[in-house]
This record gives C-alpha cells, structure tokens and sequence, in this order.
C-alpha cells in the first residue's frame, strides 16, 4: 500500500478556523496493491470539510448510518461536510487509489455552491483528469516543505481543483470527448517528462494508435499549440529556470534541456526570447 499525506502544522487533530474564507488543514492519498482493507470510520465526523477524490478502483461509502454500502467508482469525487458520520472502506482487490483533502474556513459553503456544489451533494461525478492527479500532489508537497507563502498557494490550488471540477461537471461529453481528453492529457504528461529526450512526434502517435496528422490537429485544437511548439516551450522555460538558479554554463543548460548542439540551443532561445541565453542570464543578474 503506498500513502503520502501532509499536516498543516504536523498535526493530525481536525480544526475549525474562521479567519480566512478557506483554509486547507491537511491531504493525502493512499493507493492499495496488496493491504486487503482499509476501512475509516467516524460516528462524529469531523470539524472540517473533506473531498475524497476516486482516482482509480473504486471505494465503498456507507451515508446516513446505513449498512448498505454506496460503490463509487473511478472519476467521482465524495464530499463530507462537518459533524457528518463518515464510514467507507477501500479493498485491495479493487486497486483503489484515493486522493483527499480537509479544508475550513468562513465560507467554505458559499464557495463549493459557487463551483456547483450544493449543500446536498455528496457523490460528485467529477470524471478522470490527471489534473486532478497533479494539483492534488502539489498540495501535498506545500504542506510538506512549507515553503513561503505556502497557506495561500495551498488555498489557490484547492480553488483551482474546484474550477476544474465545475468545468467537468457543466462539460457534456461524449465518448470521443472523453477518450481524446485522455489522449491528450497522457501526451501532454509524456512530453512534459521526456522533453529533454529527442521525442518523434510521428512514433509518438503510432504508439498510441493515432495517425500523426489527426494527433496534431487534436493536440493543436486542445492545448492551443502544436506538439512540436510545445516542447520547445517546455524546453525554454525550463532552461529559464536553469540559467536563473544555477552555475551551469549555457552549453551544458542547452544538453540538459534537450539540445546537443550548443549554437542551435542559443538560436532557438533567441528566437522565443529575443535575446540570448547569456544576455538573460545576465539581465537577471542585474535586476
């Protein structure tokens, strides 16, 4: 069983705080291979909010007392609200990965109704989106290096996984919508991690059985760029970041961001930047 969770202030008592309009207390998630059960139980629930997040499997709730158990499968999402009972269960067989997050505040009720969750609502057919993967993972690691600032980033990325929700909840999809919101998704994912490699767009789309001219067209109509443009994005914000926090000279930032040929990576940079690696470097050096 993997788990990673995070604590405002390391501690794991549920709090009620009225300070500011939403304040995240704590996240986490649990993701069971071989543990055979993990079961939670509340009678009293808690003083603050939860959402549960079904990333894959699917979980068993039991709402209102009652022992007849409620399946919910991947793409929803599960919210308690405070004082309410909480009993649900996690099987291994199912696979189950779970995501949540406790959060407080002076208008917690106000903001989920504005993002279309009303105060009956309890199972929430949110869909699957590794964005869902992705903010709720940045919270966790906020929470667990604190870093400056981090109880108002961790506020914007809870907000940000509500809009997201409201987004797929309003969206009505189709099931060419939903498999090319995967596809797209997963291509954006891959090139995010292996943007430093020499990436073959056409063997990209072979490999996940897509004709390359109707993968462009696609990424380009979803992501607003085409998959080429795309990584030479990624390929100069991350040499941004390297020419601004390291020592590492502009020939070894070219190859770790993708480009053995030192002259090529500077022109490139140049053309996306209007100027070259060594005049930002130095620009950020006299700010």
């Amino acid at each position: 069983m993997y788990i990673n969770s995070a604590y405002l202030n390391h501690s794991l008592v549920d709090f009620k705080d009225k300070s500011r309009p939403l304040i995240v207390g704590s996240c986490g998630t649990y993701h069971l291979y071989t543990h055979p059960r993990l079961p939670t139980h509340r009678p009293k629930g808690r003083r603050d909010f939860q959402l549960l997040y079904i990333a894959a499997g699917k979980a068993h709730f039991y709402f209102d007392g009652s022992d007849m158990d409620t399946v919910v499968p991947a793409g929803h999402m599960v919210v308690y609200r405070p004082r309410e009972p909480q009993r649900y269960v996690y099987y291994g067989s199912d696979q189950t990965e779970v995501f949540w997050v406790h959060f407080t505040g002076n208008n917690v009720k106000n903001i989920l109704r504005h993002y279309g969750i009303e105060d009956q609502m309890r199972v929430i057919p949110a869909g699957t989106s590794l964005e869902y993967n992705k903010l709720f993972k940045q919270m966790i690691q906020e929470l667990q290096k604190c870093p400056t600032h981090y109880p108002e980033l961790l506020t914007l990325l809870l907000l940000q996984l509500l809009i997201q929700m409201h987004r797929q909840i309003t969206r009505k999809h189709g099931k060419k919508d939903a498999y090319l919101e995967t596809e797209m998704e997963l291509a954006m994912e891959f090139f995010n991690e292996n943007y430093h490699t020499e990436i073959n767009i056409e063997e990209y789309a072979s490999s996940r059985g897509m004709s390359v001219s109707w993968f462009i067209r696609n990424f380009k109509q979803y992501v607003h760029t085409t998959p080429m443009q795309y990584i030479v994005e990624r390929r100069m914000t991350n040499a941004q970041v390297l020419l601004e926090t390291t020592n590492y000279n502009v020939t070894e930032i070219g190859t770790l961001v993708g480009y053995e040929n030192p002259l090529y990576f500077s022109r490139i940079f140049r053309k996306q930047k209007g100027m070259s690696p060594s005049e930002y470097r130095k620009l950020g050096q006299n700010l």
